[in-house]
């Protein structure tokens, strides 16, 4: 009973920090969490030289970056960009193996959280990992429009009777309005690189109407909307340090990551408030001061008068 009651408040206290992350930049900022892009992505916190048999949240995971299986832990992330160029994290989970759970899994149950709490996004985006079937119909069923990533081998309905693969059509700029296989009318686009295979993506909007006025230029900016969760990804592990925890403990493990997802919060009220110029702004004046005073105790009185002289300090 004592073991239930102390795992009940365990699980209690996580969503209480879950909505803290949630709520805390808007109840600061005075800012409404509605209308905005809502993103999906996961990102691996690499502990290349921890044992995943000491930690039950560390284990292998493929990284994209790496282009192969590392040992860390697995953090997905839902994170919203308002209609003022604001973004933060709303809500996360921590891979865990005893749950059960696919990372599809949890982003619909995050989803829905956030939802309870509400939060009101015009707009959910992902890449590919997240478009199975499944996740869209959730998102259709909550009235959500959405801009995914798909594979190139996704069938969809664009001749009576006559699947094919989005990647034999030709689809122009603005797109091509077209039959999802398993789910319904979307706006197919492409985008091309010299370097790289063509993408595809899908588009919907709660009134399907309305799909086809959608224009290129419209689908570009949520596109590029999406990509601050890879700016966010790069600024938690440079700026909040959230790989450089030295415990096992699965409690200990949460508890750092809730504290790095404020940080990160914290500084993005300070930019959007003008305080800071961008997240790093502070971590790069902390180090110019000590290189400077680093300088000055080691040059001798000629050296620095000179330095002072032609103002190379």
């Amino acid at each position: 009973m004592e073991a239930g009651n102390r795992e009940q408040g365990t699980l209690n206290r996580e969503q209480e920090r879950r909505l803290s992350v949630c709520t805390d930049f808007f109840q600061k900022s005075n800012r409404s969490p509605i209308g905005g892009i809502l993103s999906v992505d996961d990102t691996v916190i690499e502990k290349i030289y921890s044992d995943p048999k000491n930690a039950e949240l560390i284990s292998y995971f493929w990284s994209g970056k790496a282009h192969k299986t590392i040992i860390g832990l697995n953090l997905i992330t839902l994170y919203y960009s308002d209609i003022h160029g604001n973004s933060v994290p709303i809500n996360y989970r921590i891979y865990d193996k005893k749950e059960g759970k696919t990372k599809n899994d949890y982003f619909r149950e995050m989803v829905s959280e956030i939802i309870s709490w509400g939060v009101k996004p015009r707009m959910v985006t992902g890449d590919s990992w997240y478009s199975g079937v499944e996740n869209l119909k959730f998102l259709k069923n909550q009235k959500l429009g959405f801009l995914f990533g798909i594979e190139k081998n996704r069938t969809v309905l664009n001749e009576p009777h006559k699947y094919c693969q989005v990647s034999t059509l030709a689809i122009p700029e603005e797109g091509l309005r077209t039959h999802l296989k398993e789910f319904g009318f979307i706006k197919l686009f492409r985008k091309d690189f010299r370097k790289e295979d063509s993408r595809h993506y899908i588009l919907y909007l709660p009134d399907e109407e309305k799909i086809e006025d959608i224009t290129r230029n419209e689908f570009i900016t949520i596109h590029d909307t999406h990509w601050g969760i890879e700016t966010f990804h790069r600024a938690i592990k440079q700026v909040c340090g959230i790989c450089r925890f030295m415990v096992r403990d699965t409690h200990a493990i949460k508890t750092h990551i809730f504290c790095s997802l404020q940080a990160f919060i914290k500084l993005e009220f300070m930019r959007s408030e003008k305080i800071i110029s961008n997240w790093y702004e502070i971590q790069s004046n902390l180090f110019t001061l000590v290189v400077r005073e680093h300088i000055f105790a080691n040059l001798n009185s000629e050296l620095l008068a000179a330095a002072l002289r032609y103002r190379m300090i």
